[in-house]
C-alpha cells in the first residue's frame, strides 16, 4: 500500500504572487467520461506551436480588450492575464506582424478570423485586435510546481482538454474548499475559465492558483521529475486491491498497462497531480502512459454516469482524508 507519509526534496524558488485584475445490483465501475487502457498506448498526438492559429470559441461575457498597442503593451507586461488574441484577417501591417510575434513570445493563442466572425465577437473599433483576458491572472507553471508543498493539501489538478467551463469552474470551487494548490489546464483545446467558470467556482478562480501548458505531457513528466506522483482517473473496475506501478519499457517497448487502484483500499502518495479527463473521451492515450498511477471509483451499483466534476470531487475527498489522517497521526 502506498505510504501517505512520503516526503519529497522541495525546490528552493519561490516565485511572487499572481496578478489579479479589476473588474441491489452487482458491483460496476464509475463511468466518469474516462477511456478504457489500451494495451500499448500510441504516443500522445503532437500539441500545436506555441501561438499557432487555432478555431475559436468564444465566451459572450469574456473581458475583452481591443486595439494594437493596448493588446501589445498587455503581452509585453502583463501576458499572464491574456487567455488568446484575435486578429481580423484581412489587415497587414508591421504591428500586427508585431502582435503574432508577441504572442508566440508570450505563448499566448492567437486565432486569424474572417471579419464577419471576428465582428461577432467584438464589433467595435478594434484595429483588427482583440485580446481575451483571465481575469485572475495565469501562474508560470515552474513556479505552480515550486509551491505545491506549501499548499495545505499538496495536490494539483489537470484538466486534459475538459471543456465544459461549469465542470472547470466546480473542480476549481472543490480543489480551493480541500486545499488544494492548484490547477493546470492546456494552452490548446482547453476549457476557457470566463464567466460561466467563475460563476461555478464561487470565487476560487480568483484565490487558486491556475498554470498553462503548451504540451500537457511534458507538464506531467516534469511533475514526476519533482517527486510528484502523477494520477490518471478511469473508468475501469480495479482488479485487485494491490497498487501496480509501471516498469519502465525497454527500449522500443510499449509501457505495460495499469490496472486502476480502487480509493476505498488504497491510500494515496503526496504531493500528488491528479489528471481527469475530457467529458466526452476521457483521458487521452498519452496522458495515461505518463501516470504513475490509474484510480477508479467502485460503483455499488450498474449507473450509467458521473460527470467528471461529481467524480473529480469524490478523488479530491480521497486526497483530502488521508492528508488529514496523515497530519493527525503525526499530532499524537
Amino acid at each position: 500500500m502506498p505510504d501517505s507519509s512520503r516526503t519529497f526534496s522541495r525546490r528552493n524558488r519561490r516565485p511572487g504572487s499572481r496578478p489579479v485584475a479589476k473588474p441491489a445490483s452487482k458491483p460496476g465501475p464509475a463511468h466518469f467520461a474516462s477511456s478504457p487502457t489500451p494495451p500499448a498506448a500510441p504516443p500522445a498526438p503532437a500539441s500545436p506551436p506555441v501561438g499557432e492559429s487555432f478555431p475559436a470559441p468564444h465566451d459572450a461575457q469574456a473581458p475583452l480588450l481591443p486595439g494594437l498597442k493596448p493588446v501589445l503593451e498587455l503581452l509585453a507586461h502583463s501576458p499572464e492575464r491574456v487567455d488568446a488574441v484575435f486578429l481580423r484577417k484581412g489587415r497587414h501591417s508591421r504591428d500586427m506582424e508585431s502582435i503574432v510575434d508577441a504572442c508566440r513570445a508570450a505563448g499566448v493563442r492567437f486565432s486569424l478570423l474572417p471579419p464577419p466572425s471576428f465582428a461577432r465577437i467584438y464589433a467595435g473599433k478594434s484595429q483588427g485586435v482583440v485580446a481575451r483576458l483571465f481575469e485572475a491572472g495565469f501562474m508560470e507553471l515552474d513556479a505552480l510546481l515550486d509551491t505545491v508543498q506549501d499548499a495545505p493539501l499538496p495536490l494539483l489538478l489537470a484538466l486534459d482538454q475538459v471543456q465544459d467551463p461549469g465542470n472547470a469552474g466546480t473542480l476549481a470551487r472543490s480543489l480551493y474548499a480541500m486545499g488544494g494548490a492548484g490547477i493546470i489546464v492546456p494552452r490548446h483545446n482547453g476549457v476557457y475559465l470566463g464567466a460561466a467558470a467563475a460563476k461555478a467556482a464561487a470565487g476560487a478562480l480568483e484565490l487558486l492558483p491556475v498554470a498553462k501548458s503548451a504540451n500537457l505531457g511534458q507538464a506531467l513528466d516534469k511533475a514526476g521529475k519533482l517527486g510528484i506522483t502523477v494520477y490518471g482517473a478511469v473508468s475501469l473496475p480495479p482488479a485487485a486491491p494491490a497498487p501496480q506501478e509501471r516498469t519502465k519499457a525497454r527500449p522500443g517497448q510499449a509501457p505495460a498497462a495499469l490496472s486502476p487502484l480502487n480509493i476505498f483500499y488504497e491510500a494515496p502518495r503526496l504531493p500528488a497531480l491528479l489528471v481527469l479527463g475530457s467529458e466526452d473521451s476521457g483521458l487521452r492515450p498519452g496522458m495515461e502512459k505518463r501516470c504513475d498511477f490509474l484510480v477508479s471509483i467502485p460503483m455499488l451499483r450498474d449507473f450509467d454516469s458521473l460527470n467528471v466534476a461529481q467524480a473529480g470531487a469524490m478523488l479530491l475527498a480521497w486526497f483530502a482524508r488521508h492528508q488529514f489522517m496523515h497530519q493527525q497521526s503525526t499530532k499524537s
